[in-house]
């Protein structure tokens, strides 16, 4: 099955990620981030980075943990070559309506050995999908735009 897929976009970056699980579109989304700024499969697996974040919604959760990927890029030097252990809770409960999602992240906290061919800004709504796909093709899609 296809991680994701980079679409045109006039200004911005802009991709679609899927998975069998939502959990596993999330996870191709982070790789697909990366895309855009490096070439992730080359990146060497010697650091692990936990990530957790919280969210009111699955829409915010995503964006949350996008967010991350460029943080831990940008702050701590920290470059992603894969994802693992996706787990995505929630909603909680009507007093605490929270989505929580955790996360391995994958990588190398040297990244003067790597080429980079872009810069991720930031993560946006605009234009941001979560959908469940038909029958046939992977089980979950998100859409993404990223400003560049």
């Amino acid at each position: 099955m296809e991680k994701y897929r980079i679409l045109d976009h006039a200004a911005d970056g802009k991709f679609r990620a899927f998975g069998a699980t939502l959990e596993e579109a999330f996870g191709n989304a982070a790789l697909a981030v990366v895309s855009l700024m490096t070439d992730w499969e080359k990146v060497e697996r010697r650091v692990v980075r936990a990530v957790a974040v919280e969210a009111r919604g699955v829409e915010q959760l995503l964006v949350k943990f996008l967010t991350e990927v460029l943080y831990l890029s940008d702050v701590r030097g920290f470059i992603l070559g894969g994802v693992e252990d996706v787990r995505i809770e929630g909603p909680g409960s009507a007093e605490e309506p929270a989505f929580r999602l955790s996360a391995r992240f994958l990588g190398d906290d040297r990244p003067e050995r790597y080429d980079f061919h872009g810069e991720v800004k930031a993560v946006t709504y605009s234009e941001m999908k979560i959908e469940a796909c038909p029958r046939g093709s992977a089980a979950w899609m998100v859409q993404v735009v990223v400003d560049l």
